[in-house]
């Protein structure tokens, strides 16, 4: 045990016997013990433990008003689960029933009056160790937990940004700046947020987004880049970007890659039916599929390609009202014209 920590100990007397008091403190000071703090009024117990943040307590059994059970009591009520504070009784009634019932409240040892001065203080620095050892090892676990909580953030730091670069390559080729899969994250976060989905929901739809068109990467440039209609023949394979992107993500044990793969493989979906790869009709359709449709359209309405100009933003929204329950689940379009009028209003 430190020897510098040892004599700094906070000590705690409770007894109403102020003879009592005087011979435990002569004899701590003497043991070289300096922060000795003592009350001969039990009542004052619960503001002195504030007070003096003790590393021990010593604590008369038998006094009048608030006899050492009830302070026993009162002290157990205060000291944290897992918190060693050692608690040594001070009694002329050695009954086993009475050592069970401290006990019991907390107690971890015993001195009977009168008080040999050898056995206090060896009693004393026993019970000190073992407070002692339980701080370090209670530093030592808070400081692991620190170490775990920075590597914890650390991991989920590189997590979102591989989700960030992952989003970034889909888009290269026809959005070098990489915005549009931010743009269309964001705009799929306040969607989802304005549907009034859970907070856990939300964000993990925000992390996922940005891959709704990972599978890009998979066609090439003279379908991706094309500055006109495509071809029918040219139009099927684009489509396949969704099962390339599905397909690249396909077996994650991630949440946010499992839904980004749903999202990947739906959002291009129609509310109607008429949507691919699978046709799937209404509620089929993953709800993320349904936000990220309308967030991923708009932005690319109003945004330029190499094939088109961008569109105002009142064209895209009359287009958008127009393919409601069409194109679009009804309250999703709701959801996001709530969103675009807030944020409208904010600027």
């Amino acid at each position: 045990m430190d020897v510098t920590w040892k004599k700094s100990a906070n000590f705690l007397l409770v007894d109403d016997q102020a003879y009592n008091i005087s011979l435990l403190d002569r004899i701590l000071r003497r043991a070289g013990f300096s922060n000795i703090h003592a009350t001969t009024d039990p009542k004052q117990l619960n503001d002195l433990f504030d007070e003096v943040k003790p590393d021990l307590i010593l604590l008369d059994l038998h006094m009048p008003e608030m006899d050492g059970f009830e302070a026993l009591k009162l002290l157990k009520s205060r000291v944290h689960e897992g918190n060693y504070l050692p608690i040594l009784v001070l009694t002329a009634d050695v009954t086993q029933e009475a050592k069970k019932e401290a006990l019991h409240l907390g107690a971890h040892d015993f001195l009977t009056k009168p008080l040999d001065k050898t056995e206090v203080v060896l009693r004393i620095n026993n019970l000190l160790k073992t407070r002692f050892y339980h701080l370090q090892l209670q530093n030592h676990n808070q400081r692991l937990e620190q170490q775990v909580q920075e590597r914890m953030l650390e991991l989920e730091q590189a997590k979102m940004e591989i989700l960030q670069l992952l989003g970034r390559t889909s888009e290269f080729r026809d959005d070098q700046t990489g915005q549009h899969t931010q743009r269309v994250g964001r705009m799929a976060k306040e969607i989802a947020d304005a549907l009034g989905l859970p907070f856990k929901e939300v964000r993990l739809i925000e992390r996922a987004t940005p891959l709704h068109d990972l599978g890009k990467i998979g066609i090439p440039d003279d379908i991706l880049l094309k500055p006109g209609r495509f071809t029918p023949e040219e139009f099927e394979h684009m489509k396949t970007h969704t099962t390339i992107g599905a397909s690249i993500l396909e077996g994650s044990l991630f949440p946010v890659l499992q839904l980004a793969r749903t999202i990947a493989l739906s959002h291009h979906e129609k509310w109607d039916g008429t949507g691919y790869p699978q046709g799937l009709k209404g509620e089929e359709i993953p709800l993320a599929g349904r936000i990220v449709a309308i967030a991923d359209f708009y932005d690319a309405l109003t945004h330029e390609r190499p094939y088109k100009q961008a569109w105002s933003q009142e064209e895209a929204l009359t287009e958008i009202l127009k393919q409601r329950g069409i194109h679009f689940d009804p309250k999703v379009v709701d959801a996001f014209i709530s969103t675009l009028k807030k944020n409208n209003n904010s600027e």
